[in-house]
């Protein structure tokens, strides 16, 4: 298996690994700015590269004043 999965909400889509997670992101149409991704319930940053296997959730970024 050579792609990663990628789940925001209730969607969930694949993308080859050794793509970084802002392509990843924007891949399945989303604002990377808007988001923050999640690998074993770990928050990883936005240019971290994609193996194989990788699991990553998103969640929506939440701000205040």
């Amino acid at each position: 298996m050579d792609t990663a999965k990628i789940q925001y909400r209730d969607q969930e889509w694949e993308v080859k690994s050794g793509m970084t997670v802002r392509d990843a992101i924007q891949k399945g149409g989303l604002d990377p700015s808007a988001v923050l991704a999640l690998k074993n319930k770990k928050l990883i940053n936005d240019q971290t590269i994609l193996e194989a296997g990788d699991e990553i959730r998103l969640v929506n970024v939440i701000s205040g004043g």
